[in-house]
């Protein structure tokens, strides 16, 4: 406790607690949100073909998590569409990254330093939400464990959640990219943080909600920022899994990895590269068809 209170976490915490998210955060959250959607394949097709299309993905990419949470607690979806000023922000970036001349607005946010400051900012807002979500939960239903779980859950990983739906938007159908089949590291990082925001709101867990933030916030945007620079699309919580899964359902050790990698190996001939996230992998493509095109 000395040396916390030495560090003066306490204070600091509560400050980064209380700051607004609002413009600069929830615009890095914008911008990294529909920079994801830009690596989709078929996307920048699909909002030069139809641009109304194009824009609803996005909006699903920028407000999906509180548009299902707002479903679960019995809310209308359109609720947080009132927020004219989130919208017209959100809409002004989708607009950039997709018809800026020279695709300058996307060059800059995809350059990598950029691009890793504003993941860290993505993760902040996560963060917040997930809190928000629980808190939320807690005044609908005091006792309801599971729902404050789950709507927490959901408000950090909606998007992620809602994938499908946003690919019928696009034409187009995948359903072995089921979020729930095949949990990225966000959804699971978003399942884990609810759990603990729950039991810190439920007066189980011995902290205040302005340190678990800021301790939370710290975990998200580190390890956000380190995979995101090593193109790595793997998960710090996989050992720990491992162990748990084979312990419990007696699941074959390091399977689930071991099933990841060997779906993704190269050829023997091929010579060894970095692992990239889904996201480059999409956008790679992208830009192949692009110049088969020309």
């Amino acid at each position: 406790m000395d040396v916390l209170g030495v560090l003066n976490l306490g204070e600091f915490a509560q400050y980064f607690s209380k700051m607004a998210m609002f413009p600069v955060f929830d615009v890095a959250y914008y911008i990294v949100s529909i920079l994801y959607l830009k690596y989709e394949p078929g996307s920048v097709e699909v909002s030069r073909r139809s641009p109304v299309a194009s824009w609803l993905c996005a909006m699903l990419y920028c407000f999906g998590s509180y548009i299902l949470a707002d479903i679960m607690l019995g809310d209308s979806p359109l609720d947080y569409f009132h927020n004219n000023s989130h919208v017209l922000l959100a809409t002004a970036v989708w607009y950039l990254i997709f018809f800026c001349p020279l695709n300058l607005f996307y060059k800059c946010v995809a350059f990598m330093p950029v691009k890793l400051v504003l993941v860290a900012m993505k993760e902040v807002v996560r963060t917040r939400k997930i809190a928000a979500g629980v808190h939320h939960a807690h005044h609908a239903y005091h006792h309801g464990w599971f729902i404050m779980v789950i709507t927490g859950y959901v408000k950090g990983s909606g998007v992620a959640l809602m994938s499908n739906f946003e690919q019928l938007l696009r034409g187009v159908w995948r359903p072995e990219s089921n979020e729930i089949l095949n949990m990225s590291f966000p959804t699971k990082a978003s399942l884990y943080g609810a759990i603990l925001f729950t039991l810190q709101e439920s007066h189980w867990l011995p902290v205040s909600k302005s340190v678990l933030i800021c301790l939370f916030t710290l975990f998200m945007a580190t390890s956000k920022v380190v995979m995101t620079a090593r193109h790595s699309h793997g998960s710090p919580f996989a050992l720990v899994e491992s162990w748990v899964c084979h312990l419990l359902f007696f699941s074959p050790l390091g399977g689930a990895e071991d099933a990841h990698d060997h779906h993704h190996s190269a050829p023997a001939a091929a010579p060894a590269s970095p692992a990239k996230t889904k996201e480059e992998l999409n956008e790679g493509t992208r830009k192949r068809k692009a110049k088969k095109a020309e």
